[in-house]
């Protein structure tokens, strides 16, 4: 009879050790709190292809320059943003911060400054942004 007692004793203390460790994974998998800084911009007429490989190495190298910088994607939009009577807000560009603090960091900081010289390269003055936090 111990024995059995023994055997479900280990059994319920199995349970118990995957039951908390499912938990802490569904953690990690869950909803994490960083913010999206989400822009959209009209391509320059006159931009080269050299320009945009040159704008996509650029927003790449930030990441691991930028404190708070976790990831930044480029691309041309599935459906481009209508700009009020002017050609579409066709590419787009989301990075994924730490936190709002890490991108307030972001704006002054020199590596910023001169990827936004590259950047000029390949946009029509203004964008449409988008912060997010997450919640």
């Amino acid at each position: 009879m111990r024995i059995r007692w023994a055997g479900r004793l280990v059994r319920v203390a199995m349970g118990l050790v995957l039951f908390v460790a499912g938990c802490g994974v569904g953690r990690q998998a869950g909803m994490e709190r960083t913010l999206m800084h989400v822009f959209a911009f009209t391509p320059l007429e006159g931009a080269t292809e050299q320009d945009f490989a040159d704008f996509r190495a650029a927003t790449a190298e930030m990441v691991g320059q930028v404190p708070g910088l976790r990831r930044a994607w480029y691309g041309r939009m599935l459906q481009p943003i209508p700009n009020g009577g002017g050609r579409p807000r066709e590419y787009g560009v989301a990075m994924e911060f730490d936190n709002l603090e890490a991108l307030r960091a972001y704006a002054d900081h020199p590596a910023h400054r001169a990827w936004e010289q590259v950047y000029a390269k390949v946009r029509v003055q203004g964008t449409t942004t988008l912060d997010i936090p997450g919640e």
